[in-house]
C-alpha cells in the first residue's frame, strides 16, 4: 500500500508540475501578445480600408511589454493596441473583463431620447416578440425594435403587419439598436420585399496577406411567404444603429416603399470571428466585409435617405422630431 501511495504522489506532483510550467509559459506577457497581434494580422479584414499600420503599431506597443507585468496591465495594453482598429466588432475576453470600442457612436448625438419616445408609446403600446407597437392617432402605426438579438417570430410579424393593415404607414424605429442576429434582419426584412432582391455583396479572407480576399458575392433579401407590407414604411436610426442593425438598414435602403431617415448609423459591417490566446483570454474582430449594391464599405455607417436630427426647440415640447418628420412623410405620400 505505502509503494503504491508513493508512485501515486510522484503522478499527482508530476501532473501539478506540469500544470504550473504550462500556466507560466502561457501567461507569458510577450507571448501572448505576439499572438494576438499575428491572430489580427493573419485574419482582420479591414486594414487596407482603414489604412491602418499594423506592423507599426506592433512596434509602437510591443516596446511597453514588460516580463514582470501582471494580467490587468497586460489586458489594459492590449485593448489599447486593439483600439487603434476602430472597430466594435473587436473585442478581447478575460473572465474579469472586456475590451470594447464605443467612439463609433458615443462621439455623436444620440438623436434618441426614452424618456420622449414614452409619451408616444404610453402604456398602452402592444408586445409581439421583440417588437413593441402601437397605432397612432393619425391612423401611422409605430413599432420600435430596440435590439435584434430580441427574437422575434413569423407568427409575431404576421399579427403587428395585420393590425396595421389599416394604417396609412409604419414608423420602424431602431434607433439605439446595437445590432444581434442576422436571422432577424432577414426575417423583418423580407416582408418588405415581393420578390428575391440583391442588396449587397460580401467577401471572405482566403490567406493571411491583408489584401487576401475572395471575390465578391452577391448578398440577396428573400421574400416572404407571409403577409408583406405594401404601403409606405419609414425607418428611423441613429448612431446607436450597429452591426445587424446597420445591416438591416443596408438591405431596406434597397425596399421598393422604403424611406430612410434620422442619423448615419454606427457601422460595424465585418461579420465577426473568434480566437483564443495561448493564456485562454478569447479574442473577437471582422473577418469577412460586407458592401453594399455598389460595392461600397458600409463599415463606417449607412447615410440616411433624409437626414433630420432632433431639436432642443421639439425635445422641451417632448416631441420626437425624428418621429414627426416620418409622421409627415406619410401623410404626404
Amino acid at each position: 500500500m505505502k509503494a503504491k501511495n508513493i508512485i501515486l504522489f510522484f503522478i499527482i506532483s508530476f501532473a501539478l508540475s506540469s500544470c504550473g510550467d504550462e500556466a507560466v509559459i502561457d501567461n507569458n506577457p510577450d507571448k501572448n501578445f505576439d499572438a494576438l497581434w499575428r491572430i489580427i494580422d493573419e485574419n482582420y479584414c479591414f486594414f487596407e480600408y482603414k489604412n491602418i499600420g499594423w506592423n507599426q503599431i506592433y512596434r509602437e506597443y510591443k516596446q511597453r511589454i514588460k516580463s514582470d507585468m501582471g494580467n490587468d496591465a497586460l489586458f489594459t495594453l492590449m485593448g489599447e493596441m486593439l483600439s487603434e482598429l476602430k472597430d466594435g466588432h473587436v473585442n478581447l475576453m478575460a473572465s474579469h473583463d472586456m475590451t470594447r470600442y464605443w467612439s463609433w457612436m458615443e462621439s455623436y448625438p444620440s438623436n434618441f431620447d426614452t424618456s420622449i419616445q414614452d409619451k408616444y408609446l404610453g402604456t398602452d403600446f402592444s408586445i409581439a416578440g421583440g417588437l413593441y407597437y402601437k397605432i397612432l392617432e393619425d391612423n401611422i402605426g409605430y413599432i420600435y425594435y430596440g435590439s435584434f438579438s430580441r427574437d422575434v417570430g413569423e407568427g409575431n410579424i404576421s399579427q403587428v403587419l395585420r393590425r396595421m393593415s389599416i394604417c396609412k404607414g409604419i414608423i420602424f424605429d431602431i434607433r439605439g439598436n446595437g445590432g444581434g442576429s442576422l436571422t432577424n434582419v432577414e426575417r423583418l426584412a423580407s416582408r418588405f420585399f415581393n420578390e428575391r432582391t440583391q442588396v449587397g455583396y460580401i467577401a471572405h479572407k482566403t490567406g493571411k496577406g491583408h489584401e487576401d480576399f475572395s471575390k465578391l458575392y452577391p448578398k440577396y433579401v428573400e421574400s416572404s411567404n407571409g403577409i408583406r407590407y405594401q404601403k409606405p414604411v419609414v425607418v428611423l436610426t441613429n448612431r446607436g444603429c450597429y452591426s445587424a442593425a446597420n445591416d438591416f438598414v443596408n438591405v431596406m435602403k434597397n425596399a421598393p416603399n422604403a424611406t430612410i431617415i434620422g442619423d448615419k448609423t454606427g457601422g460595424g459591417s465585418g461579420l465577426p470571428f473568434s480566437s483564443e490566446l495561448p493564456n485562454g483570454w478569447s479574442i473577437r474582430f471582422s473577418a469577412s466585409p460586407m458592401y453594399n449594391i455598389n460595392k461600397e464599405h458600409i463599415e463606417f455607417g449607412i447615410e440616411p435617405d433624409i437626414k433630420v436630427e432632433m431639436l432642443e426647440s421639439d425635445k422641451k415640447r417632448d416631441k420626437d422630431t425624428i418621429i414627426e418628420k416620418a409622421r409627415e412623410i406619410i401623410n404626404t405620400l
